[in-house]
């Protein structure tokens, strides 16, 4: 295995693009080491992107976004308290993977390009309208968080790419969002459903509104229909009742040892539900 530490983005999109056999970058390393100690992959090149200027900041954007560094942690977006009072939903999902521990080395980005659809960190990236920039040899381009995995244990990304920034837009004003899940225990599982909801008012009424779950189908799962049922009211009974209709709805999940298809299919109306009041609380200044 032979071990690299580039200085730029371009070099580590270089070095994985001419490596001739199986590459893995390393940021966190919290799944990247496991999956090394278990053998389920053995890199021939490991790419070490800590290194890079830039990867460990959390830095405000001109338009009034967020940049996070591809190797900021978990610990380390939920003590930035500005970032947690714009988008509480997307730092409580990622204060959700794994233990005080992993938080000290965790990423978003990594739990991203894991490729796991029950990733807990991924639901409320999709609901905010995060996008990443993502080096590769022909330059860079934006893409959305949501196109980024393509199924269990896979992204859309080719050889030679990797993700150099994570991008959340400007909160602005009357708006809010939250994240839930369900697991089994009290902590320290994975989600059996994940749900994620953002969005802004107008006085009482939803204007904007975007809903995402996880654990629910191959990939994170944006849920145009459930969004749509909210936009125009003030969350009453009837608006939530559509909402967790259309969630269901979009809910294609498997049968396994922690939940089944219809427990699941469930659960998803359930939390999405509670995940609106959250986020729609949180839109009107309550804490």
């Amino acid at each position: 295995m032979k071990y690299h530490t580039p200085s730029t983005f371009e070099d580590a999109s270089a070095l994985a693009a001419s490596a001739p056999g199986v590459t893995r970058f390393l940021a966190g390393g919290t799944d990247v080491l496991v999956q090394l100690r278990a053998e389920i992959v053995t890199p021939d090149d490991l790419i070490d992107i800590k290194h890079i200027p830039g990867v460990k900041e959390i830095a405000r954007t001109k338009d009034g976004g967020w940049r996070i560094g591809v190797a900021v942690s978990g610990a380390e977006l939920g003590a930035h308290a500005e970032l947690v009072s714009e988008w509480p939903g997307v730092v409580e999902g990622m204060e959700l993977v794994g233990s005080t521990q992993v938080q000290g080395r965790a990423t978003l980005v990594g739990n991203l390009c894991n490729g796991s659809p029950a990733a807990d960190s991924v639901p409320g990236l999709v609901a905010a309208g995060a996008t990443v920039t993502i080096t590769g040899p022909g330059g860079t381009r934006e893409l959305a968080v949501e196109e980024v995995p393509a199924g269990p244990g896979k992204t859309s990304l080719a050889k030679g790419e990797v993700i150099s920034a994570v991008h959340l837009p400007p909160r602005g004003d009357n708006a809010g969002d939250a994240y839930l899940r369900f697991i089994p225990r009290t902590e320290m599982d994975i989600a059996v459903v994940g749900a994620a909801v953002s969005l802004r008012l107008d006085g009482d009424t939803v204007t904007e509104a975007r809903v995402a779950l996880g654990a629910v189908a191959p990939t994170v799962v944006l849920v145009s229909d459930a969004a749509a049922a909210l936009i125009g009211s003030s969350l009453d009974d009837a608006a939530l009742d559509a909402l967790a209709a259309a969630a269901t709805a979009a809910c294609n999940p498997i049968d396994d040892k922690r939940g089944t298809v219809e427990f699941r299919t469930e659960v998803a109306g359930v939390l999405v539900k509670r995940a609106a009041r959250i986020a729609y609380a949180r839109a009107k200044g309550e804490k």
